[in-house]
């Protein structure tokens, strides 16, 4: 079996994202192949990983849609089940004047839930480099149960386990509840992807710093990553904390994909180096890489098919940073 670079699991869905105002007055919506983990796995292939999927999608329009576009962005696709019964989760996203995002989840259920243990493909969670989640796909038993069954193989077959909570509200049951499944996503990984919204909401503590240090005194993980949208963002490995300043865009449409793309930049970095071989360096690059792409696809509309390329990113930073060298 061939070896890949990052496998994740979790969901795949269309993004239903506005542009624009119909004639008669109404909002006009795009579909937009979507989901967190893919985002992100669209990113590293641009960056020249080999990736793989695990997940459900409907046997209907949207899925044949979704599977059609991993396969174009260079994902693969074997670890992907069509669902013959259950129809493809729908988002619909409304982005408010701040630029922040609402989102409406058509999931109830959704195919992407109904992923069960009996679905995984082993041979792909035993074969990876890295292993990537988030919560998303540990809202419902079955699914949850799956997720908790890869992770265990991927981790026995030694691959480095990565999270992203990728908190989304009205898919729970209670908060309590995420914040139980988050508290085992934190509990088994090695890279930890959070927004500063969710590393507040989970510890109570409005400071980001004294939020990492009370999640570091319950969990042991080597990097966390801390995306913080217009501040940019930072990482906590050992005992250095690097900060790196954000790149503010003029034309910015949108926040859709912005957290999937600075992670998935992150995994390629840590790909490139080894988790143990980080240092001040390092991280700062990783996150000036990192912070460049997600403002690139702030200025695009949806965000797997639309992940920048490496020059992109390169262009940017040398534009904005003259004496920076990647």
């Amino acid at each position: 079996m061939e070896r890949f670079d990052v496998v994740a699991l979790g969901e795949l869905l269309i993004d239903f994202t506005e542009n624009g105002i119909s004639g008669q007055g109404n909002s006009i919506y795009e579909a937009n192949p979507g989901g967190a983990p893919c985002n992100v796995l669209g990113m590293l292939a641009k960056a020249g990983r080999k990736t793989a999927f695990i997940g459900k999608v409907g046997q209907d329009i949207f899925g044949n849609r979704l599977k059609a576009t991993l396969k174009e962005v260079g994902i693969d696709t074997s670890g992907l089940i069509m669902d013959e019964t259950v129809r493809t989760t729908l988002a619909f996203v409304e982005t408010l004047a701040d630029g922040d995002r609402n989102f409406s989840f058509y999931r109830n259920p959704g195919a992407d839930m109904m992923l069960k243990e009996e679905d995984l493909l082993v041979n792909l969670l035993e074969n990876t480099k890295i292993f990537h989640f988030g919560t998303l796909s540990m809202t419902h038993e079955d699914v949850r149960q799956a997720t908790k069954r890869a992770i265990q193989i991927a981790k026995e077959s030694g691959a480095v386990i990565s999270f992203d909570p990728n908190l989304r509200t009205p898919l729970w049951k209670t908060l309590d509840e995420a914040r139980e499944q988050a508290a085992y996503g934190f509990s088994k990984c090695d890279i930890l992807k959070i927004s500063d919204n969710e590393i507040q909401w989970f510890t109570g503590e409005e400071d980001y710093d004294a939020g990492i240090r009370k999640l570091r005194s319950q969990y042991e993980i080597p990097l966390i990553l801390l995306s913080m949208g217009k501040s940019g963002s930072r990482a906590y490995y050992k005992d250095l904390r690097i900060e790196a300043a954000p790149f503010l865009q003029e034309n910015t449409i949108e926040t859709t994909g912005a957290g999937d793309t600075f992670g998935g930049c992150c995994l390629h970095h840590v790909l490139k180096y080894g988790l143990n071989n980080m240092d001040e360096e390092r991280l700062y690059r990783m996150l000036t890489f990192a912070n460049g792409a997600a403002s690139i696809i702030t200025t695009r509309k949806g965000a797997l098919r639309m992940m920048p390329e490496l020059h992109e990113v390169e262009k940017l930073i040398a534009d904005r940073m003259p004496m920076f060298q990647s």
